[in-house]
């Protein structure tokens, strides 16, 4: 490896052995490494955060099955250049085309590849960060198996942190103690790549061999020099951070800026929606059920109007959001419902709530005592709708402002001190 590429660049991994994390997708047994190891891959599109291996994977890919690996960005690529390497894949066998960032491809990109892919002509390796759903066209999508990378956990973070002091050649001619790691995880956010390029910065901010790394020493490096390592695109997803925690915490000025950063910077406008359309139940919910509608509309009215009308539109929605009150209860809600599910596996159905379509099943109490809750008075007739084991479990517990108190008096007058809200 070249010394002078970064520390991330010297450490990627060349073999699924190697590589740190998704062992959903590549451990001993999984779906993908089994598929690598039978050389019989589908075309696939790789979703999940920046720096968790999408890239990695399909290198590892190619060097594993040995077979032609051509590589595009859809940022600084088009149709042209799509078309090219389709035509040269033609005079090879098995080739893999990687495509990082499909999500930036247009339609008539994509549609430029559907041919190849469905003759077999390559095999589609695309990268994304974004929900293919959304950004890869169906036609395409439905060609491709989609893998969801999942993002680093903090075991698999101090690991590659370990493999870099002890294994880089470069990182080896100095004698470094990692005292302390929290400061380097959360401003590399999870990021793998983030990481050991700002874990080289630390190194070489100094002209000791010996360096001890403790948190205060991470972050006065990093405030003065941060923008150094930020060469690769990350600070986008800075920014968008800066931008929701903005709005999360009521300040529409704050909030406007990052905007303006974003807006300047030429972001996709349904982008910046989508994450305000998530952040308006994530982080507003019941407490104005009105900002989703209103998020909703601003995807749909940018997906219309481009740059630069669409700015306004963008603001509008941004400075309402920041200044709405606050309730995360619904994803704290639907937090707590999936960790009883995981805890608690496949609980049966109540006998009163299931469905009963065959006479059998209704011999059988299949929906025999269930009540009907139109007949009770104000529309409500009190009964058991969880599990037996999960009766009595008040998932969604309304947050402290206007509506949502209306929503627990609503349900404490329903329910009668049966959940705790």
């Amino acid at each position: 490896m070249n010394s002078t590429a970064p520390l991330a660049e010297r450490m990627r991994p060349i073999t699924l052995d190697e590589l740190v994390g998704q062992e959903h997708l590549t451990g001993k047994g999984s779906i993908l490494r089994t598929a690598i190891e039978q050389g019989n891959i589908p075309s696939m599109i790789l979703w999940g955060p920046p720096g968790v291996g999408k890239t990695t994977i399909a290198n590892i890919i190619a060097n594993t099955l040995s077979v032609p690996y051509f590589q595009l960005s859809a940022i600084s690529s088009g149709v042209k250049d799509v078309r090219e390497v389709i035509e040269e894949a033609k005079q090879t066998s098995r080739s893999i085309l990687f495509i990082d960032e499909i999500h930036r491809f247009n339609k008539g990109q994509q549609d430029a590849l559907l041919g190849a892919v469905e003759k077999g002509i390559i095999t589609l390796i695309g990268a994304t960060t974004e929900n293919p759903s959304f950004e890869v066209n169906s036609a395409l999508l439905s060609r491709c198996q989609v893998y969801v990378l999942r993002p680093l956990q903090e075991k698999g973070l101090k690991e590659l942190l370990h493999q870099a002091i002890t294994k880089d050649e470069i990182l080896k001619q100095n004698k470094i103690e990692l005292k302390e790691t929290e400061a380097l995880l959360n401003i590399s956010g999870g990021d793998a790549r983030k990481l050991l390029n700002l874990l080289e910065l630390i190194v070489t901010s100094t002209n000791k061999k010996e360096i001890t790394i403790t948190d205060d020493y991470v972050m006065n490096v990093a405030q003065k020099k941060i923008a150094l390592y930020d060469k690769q695109g990350e600070q986008h997803y800075d920014i968008i951070s800066a931008f929701i925690k903005s709005m999360r915490g009521s300040d529409p000025n704050g909030a406007v800026y990052w905007l303006a950063r974003m807006i300047e910077g030429g972001e996709d406008v349904k982008f910046i929606a989508r994450r305000m359309l998530i952040f308006a139940s994530e982080d507003v919910g019941n407490a104005n059920p009105n900002a989703l509608l209103l998020a909703n509309a601003t995807f749909d009215a940018v997906s219309k109007i481009g740059y630069p009308e669409s700015r306004i539109i963008l603001s509008q929605c941004a400075t309402y959001l920041a200044s709405s009150v606050k309730s995360n209860a619904a994803v704290v809600a639907i937090m707590e419902a999936q960790q009883a599910v995981q805890q608690n596996g496949d609980l049966p159905v109540p006998l009163h709530i299931r469905n009963a379509p065959t006479k059998l099943m209704k011999d059988l109490d299949y929906g025999k005592n269930y009540q009907y809750s139109h007949l009770g008075e104000g529309n409500f007739i009190e009964q058991e709708y969880l599990p037996e084991k999960l009766a009595g479990t008040a998932f969604y517990k309304p947050g402290n402002n206007a509506r949502e108190n209306e929503l627990r008096k609503f349900l404490k007058e329903r329910w009668k001190g049966k959940y705790n809200y």
